[in-house]
């Protein structure tokens, strides 16, 4: 894979990986769209492993946080903040797990993985997202989230393995429908996203390691480096504009992306 190309994957993961717009839709799309070759297993687990040191950087505090509360909450026991962030985390990435799982087993996820099915949730799951945007409360905070919000959102988060649906996108429309703050959900989305790149990362791997070699592994350290910058940046910049605007501009993007993909698809 030349150079040019892995930087671009990279950078779209980048930066799409915690928009609401959709990585795996843009990847899947890109080499539809531009006639580039597929980047492969080994690529897509590389950048996902950028992705996520980018979103622990970026967190750090409450990442320290869950993780400090994590021997607590394995215990069974939710008496600390700590405990209850480290326990929602655990319950809300069941649900993906076990369906990604079976996904990828049967090979179903690969079916999933056409230009019509992207076209009609980038639109479907735009409008939706502007919908509980729009109509949600903004009462509740990250210390409000208990087991049955994350649990509500670990089922909102399972839809994301349809490709054009955004992990990012579907789960912050979950928190705005439960009445969490802009700010505040996409705060809880990002940290959901890290045991579920993890665990995505951890089943890809496995036939990964089966096929790697040092010109693989040059160019996966490649792409995790590129996608990191890119992710650190997209979420920062993300991260400052919801204290002032809204996810409109991500869901006019959506709508515009879907109807455009729509066309093709079925022109």
């Amino acid at each position: 894979m030349s150079l040019f190309q892995l930087i671009l994957v990279a950078i779209i993961q980048g930066v799409t990986e915690f928009l609401p717009i959709s990585s795996s839709g843009h990847l899947i799309l890109l080499p539809s769209l531009t006639g580039l070759q597929d980047q492969g297993l080994a690529i897509d687990v590389a950048v996902h492993v950028g992705t996520l040191g980018a979103v622990v950087l970026y967190f750090w505090p409450d990442v320290k946080s869950a993780a400090a509360g994590l021997p607590r909450a394995l215990r069974g026991k939710t008496d600390t903040e700590q405990a209850r962030l480290a326990l929602g985390l655990i319950v809300s990435t069941i649900p993906t797990v076990i369906l990604g799982a079976v996904l990828f087993q049967s090979g179903l996820s690969q079916s999933l993985r056409s230009m019509a099915i992207i076209g009609w949730t980038m639109l479907g799951f735009g409008l939706l997202l502007y919908w509980m945007d729009q109509k949600g409360p903004q009462t509740k905070e990250v210390k409000d989230w208990g087991l049955k919000d994350a649990a509500i959102m670990g089922l909102w988060q399972m839809l994301a393995l349809i490709p054009g649906t955004s992990r990012s996108g579907i789960t912050i429309t979950g928190a705005r429908h439960l009445g969490y703050t802009r700010e505040e959900g996409a705060r809880i989305a990002m940290l959901m996203s890290i045991p579920t790149i993890l665990a995505s990362g951890i089943l890809l791997s496995v036939d990964v390691i089966k096929e790697a070699d040092l010109r693989l592994a040059i160019d996966g350290a490649i792409a995790a480096l590129f996608a990191f910058a890119a992710a650190l940046l997209a979420l920062s910049l993300m991260m400052r504009l919801l204290r002032s605007v809204s996810f409109t501009p991500y869901v006019i993007y959506r709508v515009c992306l879907g109807v455009i993909l729509l066309i093709i698809a079925y022109s």
